[in-house]
């Protein structure tokens, strides 16, 4: 199983062209990149910690740049530069629109996880929802992060390969820990990456995943009013959310 940088990597080598970055923002709870399109991710701001000294290099020399060069800096093991590296990714991975439906990640989970044993790493506001549905419900979160009932410690190591379906944070590759994830996820699961950080890139059915659901930004002036403002996921205007699924 490949680490999370070799998944960046591949990632990184499917991107197309250049385009000149126009803007970054980078707001309390969603990173923005303005190059082809505006792409996003999250700006994790629960991990950054100020008091360990500068948490963007360049900041303030970002621009002008190349979004290409802009989206190394995903590889980062700094949080902030690596979601905006991510960011820059979105704003610029090929995307074939064909292939993606206007579905959200719940009802993809909810429909591929009915009576099974579901997996869910980061907690989402739709987690209980799922209760119902599932044979089994485990959701995994980060120490310090979980809610009441989240898997915080090292039974994700006895637990997650169980899971029939497993739907992972696209956070993970910010963090840098889809690889450890996916090395404890059994080669049959159902894997879906989800959150508005995912790139909808087809690489990733390459690293095993079946499913991608994540966002579009379709009108980028309302979207970037809205994260400057303060905006959570569920408020942020202008974006298209969509799942694309591996060709069978």
């Amino acid at each position: 199983m490949k680490k999370s940088h070799e998944i960046l990597k591949d990632i990184l080598s499917s991107l197309k062209g250049d385009h000149d970055v126009s803007e970054i923002r980078t707001c309390v709870f969603w990173t923005a990149v303005c190059s082809l399109r505006c792409g996003l991710a999250s700006t994790m701001a629960f991990s950054i910690r100020p008091s360990e000294g500068p948490q963007v290099e360049s900041a303030g020399h970002l621009l002008p740049s190349g979004v290409k060069a802009l989206a190394q800096l995903s590889l980062s093991s700094r949080i902030l530069e690596a979601a905006i590296g991510m960011a820059a990714i979105n704003s610029v991975v090929p995307i074939d629109e064909t292939l993606c439906v206007d579905l959200n990640a719940e009802e993809e989970i909810r429909t591929l996880g009915k009576g099974k044993k579901i997996a869910v790493i980061g907690h989402f506001p739709f987690v209980k929802r799922l209760q119902a549905e599932a044979q089994e419900l485990w959701v995994f979160e980060l120490p310090g992060r979980g809610r009441p009932g989240d898997i915080t410690g090292k039974e994700i190591e006895t637990l997650l390969p169980q899971a029939d379906v497993v739907a992972i944070s696209s956070t993970t590759l910010i963090n840098h820990s889809l690889g450890k994830i996916l090395s404890l996820t059994a080669l049959d699961a159902v894997k879906i990456l989800l959150g508005p950080s995912t790139p909808l890139s087809p690489i990733l059915f390459d690293h095993g995943f079946d499913v991608l659901s994540g966002s579009i930004v379709t009108d980028r002036n309302r979207a970037l009013e809205s994260i400057s403002q303060g905006a959570n996921f569920r408020q942020v205007k202008g974006i298209r959310k969509v799942t694309m699924r591996r060709k069978k």
